[in-house]
């Protein structure tokens, strides 16, 4: 898949967390650094990202004006004045660009509105929802990408997210990314949440923090790599651990008493309808 970045110019328009990770699995790939460029204001950030042997600089234009695809790797609040600048920089652009949006929440007609080039071409946008497991290499990723977005842009897409993210799932429509958020977007915070309980929880029986936090920790990421590994679906992986009026039997009867089906469903639900909120919020044109 990374073969069909090569000689492609990749620009990313911010040099935070996901851009670096991003960036570090391209490397990963043999995408030659030569070919990324990243604009980033803070100094601390763009000379982490000299470190890695890539372009740098202050100005978004210059970093994007001959790229073929540009990362947009800001915060959802400044992302219209960075389109519009673009848009406007983008005047003597023989070809159309392609926008990736990492922007949470705002929408795709606000992100073609806003850089739209003075000519009157629209870029071609593709919205993404990566994940902080992607800093390891480990992300999930939801993509939604613009009726104009050819099938050719959309393997690369695919091919970019596919340094960082395991799973890349497209959505046929756009208020999806919503629930993607709700489920792997936000989803990491669940487990860790779940992993810090239960290291309460044995803590107070009488574990050490240090022991606790190790068996904790491993459970997560051996269950965790048992589901993508195994063709068993979830429930049947459960249903293998649990033997009748065991140890496990008594928690899980414990989850279902205290609701946890709802509970779980309720949180989804939360940070979806949440998502939708600052996508009417920040989104506004």
């Amino acid at each position: 898949m990374a073969s069909k970045l090569q000689g492609s110019k990749i620009a990313f328009v911010g040099g935070g967390n996901m851009a670096a990770a991003i960036i570090g699995g391209l490397l990963a790939k043999d995408i030659s650094p030569k070919n990324i460029f990243v604009s980033e204001p803070w100094d601390v950030n763009r000379e982490k990202m000299k470190g890695l042997g890539v372009n740098t600089t202050t100005s978004n234009t210059e970093a994007t004006e001959t790229a073929d695809i540009v990362i947009l790797a800001v915060k959802p609040q400044v992302a219209k004045s960075v389109c519009q600048e673009l848009g406007g920089g983008w005047g003597q652009r023989k070809s159309t660009p392609m926008i990736v949006s990492i922007a949470a929440g705002i929408t795709l007609k606000s992100l073609q509105e806003w850089s739209k080039l003075s000519d009157g071409r629209t870029p071609h946008v593709v919205r993404v929802m990566p994940n902080t497991p992607a800093l390891v290499g480990e992300g999930a990723s939801g993509l939604f990408a613009g009726d104009d977005v050819s099938s050719d842009e959309k393997e690369l897409v695919t091919a970019l997210l596919g340094s960082v993210s395991k799973a890349i799932e497209w959505v046929d429509k756009e208020e999806l990314l919503d629930v993607v958020t709700g489920l792997s977007g936000s989803g990491p915070a669940y487990f860790f949440a779940m992993v810090e309980h239960l290291v309460s929880s044995a803590t107070s029986l009488g574990l050490s923090t240090e022991q606790a936090t190790r068996l904790a920790t491993q459970t997560c990421l051996g269950a965790g790599k048992m589901l993508v590994e195994s063709s068993d679906e979830p429930a049947q992986l459960r249903k293998n651990v649990t033997s009748p009026n065991g140890t496990t039997d008594a928690a899980l009867k414990s989850f279902e008493a205290s609701g946890f089906k709802e509970i779980v469903d309720k949180a989804v639900k939360a940070a979806t309808s949440r998502a939708e909120e600052m996508g009417k919020t920040l989104g506004g044109s």
